[in-house]
């Protein structure tokens, strides 16, 4: 065997014990749920002096009364109660209370299925959560809470009404400045209003990654960090960009071709900094390129028309078909994602359809550097393998996320 097949074979272990232990601990949550509610039923203050469970608990367990609280609700929605004058409470979500027992089913997986199932009237409960647990057997809280969100619409499809209010324009400082380092500092100040948007902007671009991907260890700050990047090519792209010196504000990135090929070596990022190779075969797989003949001592020769590498009309179907990040469980939309060449065109990969993925820079970065792999279905759709240490079996994965097209019946 060799030393990657072993650490394969290790990480598949590790994974198998820690689904295991998770296991056993959501089914002991599940059964301590059912006592705390239990406990309600016949009187926690007869049977132990408190006041509510929730106040037992935090004693009891030393866990923090807001902990204690989400716990006995969850426990309420879960399991089957009794009234003061003993009529009997049906759960919000019984069936899920039955799953949750046997450890199937995380927390946020369970709290997840209770709100949407409270927002639903009684008579359609029974259905929508039978869709529900059978779509959480194979995916996420998020894509979860993403079908939930469709039922609910389904059922009430005028929603909320519309925020027609229109910020004013406010006045701002900024600083930005590039250390000896490579790293940029940026300083500023911001009105209220202002402070109010950037951060609700941030916020949603700096939320938490799919939790199929594992734990996301960023802090706060590196997540802002991320977001405000992602931010930033959200702005670059936009063609409503004004123009700089005759052409749209972008940064150059110099790299030979063989260095391309191989992902060795290093590129000219803008003026003065640099890159590595394979950071700039990443950018290469969605960028404009201006191809250029450089002498012996690196002085251009000649340099050609600058073109696209994925042209406007084959962008516009990746659009179309992936309708935002291809990668299962990304809610980032169109306009966040590139054009990922499935097999790179450095290496001879063809610009067209079938050899393109739309994904956000995260997943785009997974892609490059992990063990996931992305191909095209017979039914031309794009389907993700992970690595064998989070599935044996390579099953395909596909995002369910976004909207898809309407169609004719």
């Amino acid at each position: 065997m060799t030393e990657h097949a072993l650490w394969q074979s290790d990480a598949v272990a590790l994974a198998d014990r820690i689904g295991a232990l998770f296991a056993c601990i959501r089914s002991a949550e599940a059964e301590l749920g059912a006592l705390l509610v239990e406990i309600e039923q016949r009187g926690v203050l007869e049977l132990f002096g408190y006041r509510s469970v929730p106040r037992l608990l935090e004693h009891l367990a030393d866990v923090p009364k807001s902990s204690a609280e989400r716990m006995v609700k969850r426990a309420r929605a879960v399991n089957p109660g009794l009234s003061l004058d003993g009529t009997p409470i049906p759960a919000v979500a019984a069936a899920t209370g039955v799953v949750a027992r046997s450890g199937q089913l995380s927390n946020p997986m369970i709290d997840v299925i209770a709100g949407v199932l409270q927002d639903i009237p009684p008579e359609h409960r029974e259905g929508a959560e039978r869709h529900l647990l059978t779509f959480a057997a194979e995916a996420g809280h998020r894509q979860v809470a993403a079908l939930g969100a469709r039922i609910l619409a389904h059922l009430d499809p005028d929603g909320a009404e519309p925020d027609d209010t229109e910020p004013a324009t406010p006045t701002r400082e900024l600083s930005l400045r590039r250390k000896r380092t490579g790293i940029w500092e940026i300083n500023g100040k911001l009105d209220d209003e202002t402070g109010a948007r950037a951060s609700a902007l941030l916020d949603s671009l700096a939320q938490r990654r799919p939790a199929g991907e594992g734990p996301d260890l960023r802090s706060p700050q590196e997540r802002y960090g991320d977001a405000f990047s992602d931010a930033i090519d959200l702005a670059l792209n936009t063609p409503d960009l004004p123009m700089q010196a005759g052409d749209r504000a972008h940064v150059m990135v110099a790299v030979s071709l063989t260095d391309l090929k191989t992902g060795i070596g290093t590129a000219l990022l803008g003026d003065t900094g640099t890159i590595s190779a394979a950071e700039a075969r990443l950018h290469a797989c969605d960028c404009m390129i201006i191809p250029a003949v450089l002498g012996t001592r690196s002085e251009p020769l000649d340099v050609g028309r600058l073109r696209r590498l994925v042209p406007r009309a084959i962008r516009h179907a990746l659009y179309l078909r992936d309708r935002g990040c291809a990668f299962p469980g990304c809610h980032r939309p169109p306009r966040h994602c590139h054009g990922h060449h499935i097999r790179h065109w450095a290496d001879g990969g063809p610009t067209e359809l079938g050899n393109l993925v739309l994904m956000c820079a995260h997943h785009h970065r997974l892609l490059h550097r992990s063990g996931w792999e992305v191909r095209i279905a017979a039914d031309g759709l794009p389907e993700f393998l992970p690595p064998v240490f989070l599935d044996k079996r390579r099953k395909p994965r596909r995002n369910n996320l976004h909207q898809p097209l309407p169609f004719a019946a």
